[in-house]
């Protein structure tokens, strides 16, 4: 049975969510599912854009037919090729073979590369500035490579101001309501938004930062993602994140403690140094241990929190393996602008401070305080010692 919803008076929403995927693109836990968002103009020229993840295809084409009501498709607009967004384009094209696909000539190159058959042998290259206009709506291309594969663009509608953003503004999580007003989105949105961007766009600020200045010279009204919620009010609220976010400003002053620990002198390192923290009246204190935490959740916490430490045991004299995939993932994802403190253990011979320090100083404009702290095996005296100086450290920043 269909699921469709007006976004405007002929804009349709025709996509779906997917409730029982475990990982999204096989790396990152979505507990909350995701959704594939497709939307369908009515005009005197009928406009399909984006398609769909194959999981969620059956809902997908029941939606289009009910909405087009016998009505033939008569374009496809492809924001981006990859295939959460791109799986059914073949499909849609046996089953509406008149529908003109209108891409950016690397996304219609990329279609052989994922289909068979020669699906876009009729397709039409747009490029920055073009137009296409169905009757009342005239579409214009704005290309937006790298956020975050090359051919990406957004379409924007002239009408009724709605940006088509691709990845852009996406956020995991399954869709119950489609508008972001209808949630409490700060409360049960935000986290998985952050997670989404800092995860899956995050290494790309630059690019993302050269789309947010050509939207700034578009008057828009609502934005469309391809995943996640539509923003129809308080559009400012989510760029805001966004432009901190791409200018890898901390969103938040607060502290962010990972450790690894294996037999728990880290982790009682870690907690003391929160407990000193707080007593200095710091309220904002995130604390998790790699090992059980998702390294994306680690990298969404950097991207949202000011200042960062990282508690590491000595493993095979180098970091412990999670705590080096965390460094490593955020190294990948150009996290930079951050005050960063270190502590390290190892029974016999500490060497996770040398090599942690040595990952984060590779990365741009990251601050290292100068308070060693390593511990032998547990905490001491002499090891409170150097975590209550490190705390004062911390402190005067807040």
């Amino acid at each position: 049975m269909h699921c469709t919803r007006l976004v405007t008076d002929d804009i349709y929403y025709v996509g779906s969510s997917d409730r029982r995927l475990a990982l999204f693109e096989s790396v990152f836990p979505i507990p909350r599912g995701v959704s594939y968002n497709s939307y369908l103009v009515m005009d005197e020229k009928t406009v399909l854009l984006d398609t769909v993840d194959k999981s969620v295809s059956n809902v997908f084409f029941e939606n289009i037919a009910h909405v087009l009501n016998g009505r033939d498709l008569d374009y496809l607009i492809i924001n981006h090729m990859e295939p959460d967004h791109a799986a059914t384009i073949a499909e849609v094209k046996l089953r509406y073979p008149n529908a003109k696909i209108v891409a950016t000539a690397k996304a219609i190159a990329m279609m052989g590369q994922f289909f068979d058959s020669d699906v876009a042998k009729d397709a039409q290259a747009v490029k920055e500035g073009d137009t296409l206009c169905t009757g009342r709506h005239t579409f214009a291309f704005v290309t937006a490579p790298m956020v975050h594969w090359p051919e990406v663009m957004v379409t924007y509608d002239t009408l009724d101001k709605v940006l088509f953003s691709a990845d852009a503004f996406g956020t995991f999580g399954a869709l119950s309501n489609l508008f972001a007003d209808e949630f409490n989105f700060e409360r049960d949105w935000l986290d998985d938004a952050r997670r989404y961007y800092t995860n899956i766009v995050g290494k790309y600020g630059t690019q993302v930062q050269a789309l947010l200045k050509k939207a700034s010279t578009i008057d828009i009204q609502i934005i469309c993602p391809l995943h996640g919620p539509i923003w129809r009010e308080n559009l400012g609220y989510f760029i805001d994140k966004y432009v901190k976010w791409s200018l890898y400003t901390p969103e938040d002053n607060a502290v962010m403690i990972a450790y690894a620990s294996v037999y728990g002198g880290t982790e009682n390192a870690a907690n003391v140094l929160a407990n000193m923290l707080a007593e200095k009246g710091i309220k904002n204190i995130a604390l998790y241990d790699v090992s059980t935490v998702h390294p994306s959740v680690i990298v969404s916490e950097s991207f949202r929190c000011s200042h960062l430490v990282f508690a590491s045991t000595t493993y095979n004299m180098g970091i412990f393996i999670n705590m080096e995939i965390a460094l490593t993932d955020l190294k990948e994802h150009a996290l930079q602008n951050r005050k960063v403190a270190i502590i390290e253990n190892g029974s016999w011979a500490p060497n996770s401070g040398k090599l942690m320090t040595e990952i984060i100083s590779s990365m741009k404009n990251m601050s290292i305080y100068d308070v060693p702290v390593t511990l032998k095996s547990t905490v001491k005296e002499s090891t409170l010692e150097s975590l209550q100086a490190l705390a004062d450290q911390i402190a005067l920043d807040f």
